[in-house]
């Protein structure tokens, strides 16, 4: 019986290492096309992203002056948390329910993470019917 609680454990363990492993291969810097670079990164089992780099973002733009909240139009982008609330499904081995902030328009979409591939992630973000496939280039 001790022995059947042992390995039992043990796979438990060794599944919960590889399904974090899975996950966490995300976890990084990236370009995205309008020349931002953000930070992926894990919190509570979720999955977040900020901005780490402008590079001459919309000629220049440094502050949200494109958020529908007036309040936060002073804000600046560099640190700003774009990315929010990604989950890893297991089954589909993709990154789900998550959502991210276009500074260039000051609009949220609905994330998702679909690939990993050795210098790019492909993301896919949607807004009603609207729906756009990118590739983000790892740093």
């Amino acid at each position: 019986m001790l022995k059947l609680n042992l390995t039992i454990s043990l796979i438990t363990i060794l599944t919960t290492i590889s399904y974090a492993q899975q996950a966490d291969i995300i976890i990084g810097k990236y370009r995205l096309p309008n020349k931002l670079e953000i930070e992926i990164f894990e919190n509570q089992g979720k999955y977040f992203g900020k901005i780490i780099s402008l590079n001459g973002f919309e000629d220049g733009q440094v502050k949200d002056i494109n958020n529908p909240d007036r309040s936060k139009r002073k804000d600046s982008l560099l640190g700003k948390l774009i990315i929010q609330d990604l989950e890893y499904d297991m089954e589909e081995k993709k990154w789900i329910k998550g959502s991210m902030y276009g500074a260039e328009k000051g609009m949220h979409f609905n994330l998702k993470i679909t690939e990993v591939r050795q210098n790019e992630i492909v993301v896919i973000g949607s807004k009603y019917i609207m729906r756009k496939t990118l590739e983000w280039k790892k740093l």
